[in-house]
């Protein structure tokens, strides 16, 4: 498949599409990708932004704290790598909001490591191939496989056409992963906490609001604002000053 992040091997750029991967469809993300690089082209412009103008320019890709979590990873590179994305996974993984995959899917787009790293298409063709079957196949179980399989001369084109191949066999056969001691179905959007969540960020993107106020636009009892603001508090997305909510 062609996707922006995939004519480029610069290391900002596959760190901001890893993140905007996470939990959204690639086809959304190839739309709001160029755009978050054209107001955030390089790693020290993201890190001084203010909290507000990143959040703005997320809107849409949903899951706001993967933009904080960003964000937080840019500071972190401007502070201890001196504004060098760093080649190595273990110390990708230091930086704020980095977890294991996304660690290693940096270093292998971004400067061809030949790292080990599962994710749902990966994972889709592994079992389809190697547990036909079975059923509750743990990652544990896939990992030698991976290792043994793994093109280390070139393992960016390698994984990029694994996981096109795990999505076109997702098509054409019931999902594998589905088989998966990992795989967690998608809770309801619709009346969900996160629709909650990503509503009051967008209202509060516009202005400062009471709780008062955020309940009768956001059309919700004041129980469940108090757990989406609470959240939100915590995750240092929004605070309360004088009575009114603003994003930080």
């Amino acid at each position: 498949r062609d996707f922006p992040w995939r004519r480029t091997m610069d290391p900002y750029h596959i760190l901001v599409s890893e993140i905007m991967l996470q939990q959204t469809q690639a086809d959304r993300v190839a739309a709001k990708f160029p755009v978050f690089l054209r107001r955030f082209p390089t790693v020290r412009i993201l890190a001084r932004a203010t909290t507000r103008d990143v959040l703005t320019a997320w809107q849409g890709m949903g899951y706001n704290r993967r933009a904080l979590s960003l964000q937080n990873a840019a500071k972190d590179i401007m502070a201890k790598y001196h504004g060098e994305v760093p080649r190595d996974a273990v110390a990708l993984e230091s930086l704020s909001g980095i977890g294991p995959y996304t660690a290693a899917a940096v270093a292998a787009f971004a400067f061809n490591r030949p790292v080990i790293m599962i994710e749902t298409n990966i994972r889709a063709v592994l079992i389809h191939h190697f547990f036909r079957t079975r059923k509750q196949v743990n990652d544990r179980e896939l990992l030698p496989i991976l290792e043994a399989v793994l093109d280390r001369k070139n393992p960016r084109r390698w994984y990029s056409a694994l996981m096109d191949y795990g999505a076109s066999l997702k098509k054409r056969v019931p999902n594998p992963s589905r088989r998966s001691t990992h795989h967690r179905p998608q809770a309801k959007f619709e009346g969900s906490n996160r629709q909650l969540r990503g509503m009051v960020v967008r209202l509060l993107l516009q202005r400062p609001m009471t709780t008062a106020q955020i309940s009768v636009e956001a059309k919700v009892s004041p129980t469940m604002l108090a757990v989406a603001l609470g959240q939100l508090s915590r995750e240092q997305l929004v605070a309360l000053k004088k009575g009114w909510y603003h994003v930080i």
